[in-house]
């Protein structure tokens, strides 16, 4: 709560952060991130976590496939923040980190103190709610510092905009 009421005070701009991912889940907390950000004044951050796992190989090698998985996050990020724009008025903040997502997220939120709310998408599948939030809610999301916002994976972008 004071971390929410000094953003406030000092008239910063509160942030939702969104993690990019490959999930289709990904686009439906996009759209309410953008949207809500664009009805409170607020700022949007989306977040590429490149994870360190696949480059196990010769150091020339390893710094390449690292180099490549880094262009491709950005590439990535550039497309969802083409479709952000679409959806509201916001200009996002890119941010492409290595290593773990969960501990990530939690290093961004604490970098950056005017990111006031994480924005998930459950995933539509009997499965579960995705590996995001499951993720999250295993790791103890109190260890964020931020609220979560958990955007059911199948609504419109009607319902969307009714809703942010």
């Amino acid at each position: 709560m004071g971390r929410l009421r000094k953003s406030h005070e000092e008239g910063h701009r509160r942030k939702f952060l969104v993690v990019i991912d490959e999930t289709p889940e990904c686009e439906t907390a996009l759209s309410y991130a953008a949207i809500r950000a664009e009805h409170t004044g607020g700022g949007l951050v989306l977040l590429y976590v490149v994870e360190p796992g696949g480059f196990q190989h010769w150091l020339g090698v390893e710094n390449i496939m690292r180099a490549e998985a880094i262009d491709e996050a950005r590439m990535k990020l550039n497309d969802f923040a083409e479709a952000a724009r679409a959806k509201a008025l916001v200009d996002p903040e890119l941010t492409v980190r290595e290593g773990n997502v969960t501990e990530e997220i939690i290093s961004l939120i604490s970098d950056d103190e005017d990111i006031a709310i994480l924005v998930l998408g459950s995933a539509e599948s009997s499965d579960g709610p995705g590996p995001l939030v499951s993720a999250i809610a295993g790791s103890g999301a109190s260890s964020l510092g931020v609220p979560v916002t958990i955007v059911p994976g199948d609504l419109t972008d009607e319902e969307i905009r009714a809703i942010a």
